[in-house]
Parts: structure tokens; C-alpha cells; sequence
């Protein structure tokens, strides 16, 4: 009789993932006992924190609300994590490993030249697991210690070899864009008085989960206030989600430059909606009254349970199609181009499931919310009310004003937008891939 041979800690990561995974394929009950998710009356879960001193319960303290840890968000464990599913139960054989034929040896190139750059203690605190619980322990707010190398810490050098890989991952875009969400956040540092530290061009880090590599899986996170990037590599195939990108204020003039951000996710939105005939607005616009915050799927809200609502694309003519698609591709888009293109075929695939839902008013200024959710895409755009700018007069999406202060019971404000993208069924963080690469690589 042969002595048990002790697991090593990848072997056991692996044993419980496999584990959790067969358990989910048997339903919510499964859920409920391995990860203590239990539906809400709202559509949104509520997660049983781990046990680990990564993980901890709840909101970091001091974090507010609006989108990020607020109430209902709880930080999960990687072996713990699920992804956002209607009922609890994943769809399987959504997601499989394959060439797409696009390169991403510039992206590795890129961020290993970023790495090379930092010292050996930057490094440490910089490099994870590729499975470890850092992946989900991010935020769009701050009012926590978030881990890895801040940007605003770095030399001019090595901050553009940072900004060099956001080049080699995004588009020329969804860089612009990312920039923009950083510039409009030292302007409501400038605006408020304060936050000097916080709300600045630089407080935002990177974190890489295992080593850049053409063959072997890993990522790397981005995140600071109103930005949060996750990013996976296996191969040529990469996952870019969940992302969050959101502003408050949406249009200022910071150092001259006149920013203006989301007017391509409004009028997207707004273009699909007006296609529509009456009889299908009935079904895709909610009698529910917009909020100051109705996002679902913000951060700690991984193992979300939410049930498709509005109407599927199934029921739309041709054009009403096509309009989607652009909707769609305006998040997308934030990829790196030929990546994009890669991740719409996915989305196409499944545009007949594909459900388009809308609360609030219609007007080109209007403070809206609506959702985009497949198998495989999950998008939410949320006019939100203002936490820290807007207490000026006037209103409206181009002015200083914003509705008035007041948080989330506010009244919400073009000027505070919040919008994610998240994969569903268990491939945010690319992980639904790295557990096809490890059941059958290793």
C-alpha cells in the first residue's frame, strides 16, 4: 500500500476548480452549498466571502458605493468564482481553445519590457499567480490599498513603458479613452479640493497574473479610479474582461485640452432604441423608474445571478441587427483591433439570444441605463447621479451642472457614467480557457 503523495498547491487549485465546476453543472442548489450564492428579489447575488486574507469580506474600508463595493458586492476567491450566469448554472461548451490566427507577440514583448524596467521589489509586489484570488480584488472606487506598481510612482521612462502596453492591448481608442478616464480624474481632484493623491493622473497599477509568454497562460490588470482592466492571454487568444471605464465628470477642459467621454456609448444606445417599432420598446424599456445606480455587474459582483430581460435580438429585423452589432462594437472596440474583430464572431455566434433591456427616459440628454446581455457578452451603460461633481447650476450631459449632489439616491446625470463588459458564463478573467488548458496541457 502506497503512502498518499501530497498534492502540490497548482495540482490542488486545480483538483477545486474542477470540483467546483462539476458541482455548478448541477444547478443552483450546487452553488448555493460551494459558494453560499443565493438569488436576490433584485436579479443580483449575494457571494459567501473567503476565508482568505487576499479576500477579504465585503467593501474595503472606506469604499463607497455607486457601481463599486457598494452594498450586495462581495470580494470572492478565485476558486470560488463562478462568473455571471442567468439562474446559477453555467452554459457549457461556450468557450474553447484555438488559434484565431492573430499574433500577440507585441503584447508579450510589451510587457515584458514594462517588467524589465521594474526594480526586483517592484517586481515582487507586481507579479501573481496566474490563478490567484488578485485577479478578482479590484475596484473602480478607491478607499483601499490596491496592490502592484503605481503609475504615478514611476519615472516619465518607465511609465511610457506602462502606456506602451495599454498600446500594444487596446486600440488607439480604447488608449484615448483609458488616458481621458485618467485625466478627467485629476480634474475632479482639481474640482473637489482633494484627493491630491487619489484622484490623479497617477494613481493607477498594474498587477500581471503569471509571465508574459506566446504559449503559456497569463495577464495582467489595470486599475484605478473609474478604470478597471483585466486582461488574459493564452496563445493568440485573449479575454478583456471584466472592464470597467467610467468618469465623473464625463465632459471638462483639464490643462486646455477639452475632454468629452461615452458620446459614442450614448448615441449607440439611443440609435438601437429609436429603430426600434413601438411594439418592441414596449417590451425592451422597464416601467422601472431610472436610479441614482442601477449597474449590476460592477466590481465584487463576479458570481452575479441576473436573468435576461427586455427583448432578444431574435426579434429584430436586419437592420435593428446591425445596430446592435454596432452598439456592441463600440465596447469591443476598445481591443486591440484584430482581437475585436475575433471577440464580435463570438458575440455574432449568439446574437439571436442576445436580449437588449432599458430603464429611464429617451432624449439625447436623458439619464438612461441600459444592458446588453448574451451567453457571451454582458454590457451595462448606467447614467448614475453625481458623488462628487455637479453641485453647480445648470444640467444637462455638456454642462458643469449635473443634477445636484446626493450619491445614489441622487438624481442621476449624463455627466456620472458607468459602464462594464463582462463574459459570462465563467470566462471572465479568461478563465473558462485556463481551465481547458489545465485539464488538458497539464
Amino acid at each position: 500500500m502506497h503512502a498518499h503523495r501530497p498534492r502540490t498547491p497548482e495540482a490542488e487549485r486545480t483538483r477545486r476548480w474542477f470540483m467546483n465546476r462539476s458541482l455548478l453543472l448541477g444547478g443552483t442548489a450546487a452553488v448555493a452549498t460551494m459558494t453560499g450564492v443565493t438569488g436576490c428579489s433584485n436579479g443580483t447575488a449575494t457571494t459567501a466571502s473567503s476565508s482568505s486574507s487576499a479576500a477579504p469580506s465585503g467593501a474595503p474600508t472606506g469604499m463607497p458605493g455607486g457601481g463599486g463595493m457598494g452594498p450586495g458586492a462581495t470580494e470572492i476567491a478565485y476558486d470560488d468564482f463562478v462568473g455571471v450566469t442567468t439562474n446559477g448554472k453555467v452554459q457549457e461548451d461556450l468557450y474553447a481553445i484555438h488559434s484565431t490566427g492573430v499574433s500577440t507577440d507585441a503584447l508579450v514583448k510589451a510587457a515584458q519590457a514594462f517588467l524589465d524596467g521594474l526594480s526586483a521589489k517592484e517586481k515582487r509586489s507586481a507579479q501573481y499567480d496566474v490563478q490567484d484570488d488578485e485577479w478578482l480584488a479590484w475596484s473602480n472606487v478607491d478607499g483601499y490599498a490596491r496592490k502592484g506598481v503605481r503609475m504615478g510612482d514611476l519615472t516619465d521612462e518607465r511609465r511610457d513603458l506602462g502606456f506602451a502596453l495599454l498600446g500594444a492591448a487596446l486600440s488607439a481608442d480604447g488608449l484615448t479613452q483609458s488616458r481621458n478616464i485618467m485625466k478627467l480624474n485629476a480634474y475632479l481632484g482639481e474640482y473637489s479640493g482633494g484627493g491630491r493623491e487619489t484622484l490623479t493622473e497617477g494613481h493607477y497599477y498594474f498587477t500581471f497574473m503569471g509571465t508574459p509568454s506566446t504559449t503559456k497562460p497569463w495577464g495582467f490588470q489595470y486599475e484605478g479610479h473609474h478604470l478597471a482592466i483585466n486582461y488574459f492571454v493564452l496563445g493568440d487568444q485573449v479575454v478583456m474582461t471584466p472592464t470597467f471605464m467610467g468618469s465623473e465628470p464625463t465632459s471638462a477642459t483639464y490643462q486646455g485640452e477639452k475632454i468629452t467621454l461615452f458620446r459614442k456609448e450614448t448615441k449607440a444606445g439611443l440609435t438601437l432604441l429609436r429603430s426600434l417599432t413601438d411594439a418592441q420598446r414596449a417590451k425592451v424599456i422597464s416601467t422601472e423608474q431610472k436610479a441614482g445606480d442601477n449597474l449590476k455587474a460592477g466590481a465584487g459582483r463576479d458570481n452575479l445571478q441576473l436573468a435576461y430581460q427586455g427583448l432578444a435580438a431574435a426579434e429584430f429585423t436586419d437592420t435593428q441587427r446591425d445596430r446592435l452589432l454596432d452598439l456592441v462594437r463600440v465596447y469591443v472596440g476598445t481591443m486591440a483591433d484584430a482581437h475585436a474583430e475575433v471577440r464580435m464572431a463570438e458575440v455574432e455566434k449568439h446574437l439571436d439570444d442576445t436580449y437588449f433591456h432599458w430603464i429611464g427616459e429617451t432624449k439625447d440628454s436623458s439619464a438612461f441605463y441600459y444592458r446588453v446581455h448574451s451567453p457571451v457578452v454582458l454590457i451595462e451603460y448606467d447614467a448614475q447621479s453625481p458623488l462628487a461633481y455637479g453641485n453647480k447650476s445648470g444640467g444637462g450631459s455638456g454642462g458643469d451642472g449635473g443634477g445636484g449632489m446626493g450619491g445614489p439616491g441622487g438624481t442621476p446625470t449624463q455627466q456620472h457614467i458607468h459602464t462594464i463588459v463582462r463574459t459570462p458564463n465563467g470566462n471572465d478573467y479568461g478563465a473558462d480557457l485556463l481551465r481547458l488548458h489545465l485539464e488538458n496541457d497539464h
